[in-house]
């Protein structure tokens, strides 16, 4: 039986994940990045501005970690430059860790109903579902923390090497997956030596050797990270960025008689305000909005009136973690691992983060399942009618069923209506129309008011690489620390200001925006994306 009901949550996953992958969300941006440069790799042996199989792919200025790239090779090879291409092996990956967790819910407690239900809230998951239908490194790196947390946990209950071989594996693969998995794992994996201390210390040259193979896989990494570039970027999205918190002290001490005095400077410096500004972002992360109602503010990682998990795991939650607290005993890993899953997330200015803060989920769906099965533990201990009990459950079933029903409605039918910006709906509408008549204009001229246009061009077109490498320019990064390419072949990508492009470009094809385009100017094509929207305006010059 336990055969059979894995096999259908790993067919729920499998649904969830893989239908209309590759037209729904559109393409964004990263995601035509990572294609493209396996694309071009396959070509070429080198990514889109040259650079020989990196370990991280410059891109627009924001080196993305490398490994992903590499796993969406074998599909751009045997499919094609395509969405399916880009998105398979994150919807993959999705579909295994649901699988990964079962077995890891059933190596910490040897609880199968915990195992199988756990495994159940992870496929059905609107935290989850949301990062496994794109090409999300997070989601690639979550399925590496969790695997590489089974095998940790299995070497400790049977210190042998394979076992720790598969763990330092998966867990290095993850910290060359994604950049918050460099915070977390780290963290995670000491505070797992910790609670199984008494194990660890009885095979600690074994483990040791483990950990000097680790640093080993590692070095590569380290090299890369030391380079200017990485550090920058690095620099340009952490916590240290903002400057609210220097601001903050400069009016504190300001209040104080004595600007420069001892007490201004020991309560009112760096360490303190950045210190409580991190604080303030981890504990975000456990906010009931947050989790439950509003989800992330950035519209990309969210579903509208969704929060990260279910309404009804309010009370699943609260359930947990208050038998937790009666019956504690095996539960510190998960409860460690919960604790840790924020902080990469919140060494950033942007919080809270639901792509950072991605690996979060598995903590809390393995609390949210042990919280349903003492609640109906408990309700079956107190009621002794199965009428009653009949009731109840048919009441919780109709619950359930609503949210998870409400949470695929605005999934399909809302979100990319009242969130059309959130991914690059109409792009590949455009790239469409702009290649059947490029022939007849000397220049095309495209607004870049929506993201990194230039990457899906070359993405949609597949546009020769080696081409591409010799003819284009990054442009300096701007405030935000981004570049882009404006031009490459007869493209230009540029904000259009109408009055100033026209009079000087004969024979162009000008794409704006509504806003960008005049309402009496030669409108030759409205492009609109999938969801309806209006996106673009051609006007041929």
């Amino acid at each position: 039986m336990k055969k059979i009901l894995i096999l259908l949550i790993v067919l729920i996953s499998i649904f969830l994940r893989f239908y209309r992958l590759n037209d729904y969300p559109a393409l964004n941006a990263d995601e035509a990045a990572i294609g493209y440069n396996a694309y071009s790799l396959i070509q070429t042996g080198r990514d889109e501005h040259g650079n020989s199989w990196p370990i991280h792919f410059q891109s627009f200025n924001d080196y993305k970690p490398g490994l992903y790239f590499y796993l969406v090779i074998p599909f751009v090879k045997s499919l094609g430059l395509n969405e399916w291409a880009v998105r398979i092996p994150g919807a993959v990956l999705g579909v295994a860790t649901v699988l990964v967790l079962y077995f890891l819910v059933k190596e910490i407690f040897e609880d199968e109903k915990l195992a199988l239900l756990s495994s159940f809230f992870l496929a059905i998951s609107p935290w989850h579902i949301h990062f496994s239908r794109g090409g999300w490194e997070v989601n690639s790196a979550t399925f590496f923390i969790t695997t590489g947390v089974l095998f940790l946990i299995r070497a400790v209950k049977n210190p042998k090497i394979y076992n720790l071989a598969f763990s330092v594996l998966a867990l290095t693969l993850s910290l060359y997956t994604y950049h918050a998995a460099r915070v977390i794992v780290p963290l995670l994996v000491f505070g797992l030596l910790f609670a199984y201390w008494k194990q660890v210390k009885q095979n600690l040259k074994l483990f040791l050797f483990a950990g000097v193979a680790a640093l080993i896989l590692l070095v590569p990494l380290a090299k890369d990270f030391t380079k200017g570039q990485m550090a920058s970027r690095a620099a340009g999205v952490g916590l240290f960025a903002d400057s609210g918190p220097l601001a903050r002290i400069q009016e504190q001490r300001g209040e104080h008689q004595n600007y420069q005095g001892l007490v201004a400077k020991v309560l009112h410096n760096k360490a303190v305000n950045y210190g409580l500004a991190f604080a303030k972002n981890w504990l975000e992360h456990y906010e009931g909005e947050f989790l439950f109602v509003s989800g992330d503010i950035i519209q990309r990682n969210k579903v509208p009136e969704t929060g990260q998990m279910y309404l009804l795991d309010i009370v699943f939650l609260v359930a947990g973690f208050v038998f937790i607290a009666k019956k504690s005993k095996g539960w510190a890993p998960i409860l460690i691992w919960l604790l840790v899953a924020p902080v990469g997330a919140a060494l950033t200015f942007q919080s809270p983060h639901a792509l950072r803060a991605q690996n979060m989920v598995i903590p809390l769906v393995i609390i949210s399942a042990y919280g349903l099965i003492c609640l109906s533990a408990l309700l079956h201990s107190l009621i002794k009618k199965k009428i009653v009990l009949d009731i109840i459950f048919l009441g919780f079933l109709v619950l359930f069923g609503w949210n998870f029903a409400r949470y695929l409605h605005m999934y399909w039918f809302h979100m990319a209506k009242e969130y059309p910006f959130s991914s690059q709906y109409g792009v590949k509408e455009l790239v469409s129309y702009v290649e059947e008549n490029k022939d007849k204009f000397r220049k095309i001229w495209v607004t870049d008011r929506y993201d990194q246009p230039y990457i899906l061009f070359l993405f949609y077109t597949k546009y020769p690489p080696d081409k591409f490498q010799k003819e284009h320019t990054l442009s300096p990064r701007d405030k935000y620390g981004f570049s882009t390419v404006r031009d490459f072949d007869k493209y230009h990508f540029e904000a259009i200001d109408f009055d100033k492009i026209r009079p000087d470009t004969p024979n162009t094809l000008i794409v704006g925006t509504d806003e960008e385009i005049h309402n009496e100017a030669n409108i030759v094509k409205r492009i609109y994306g999938t969801n309806g929207y209006l996106y673009f305006e051609a006007v041929a010059n």
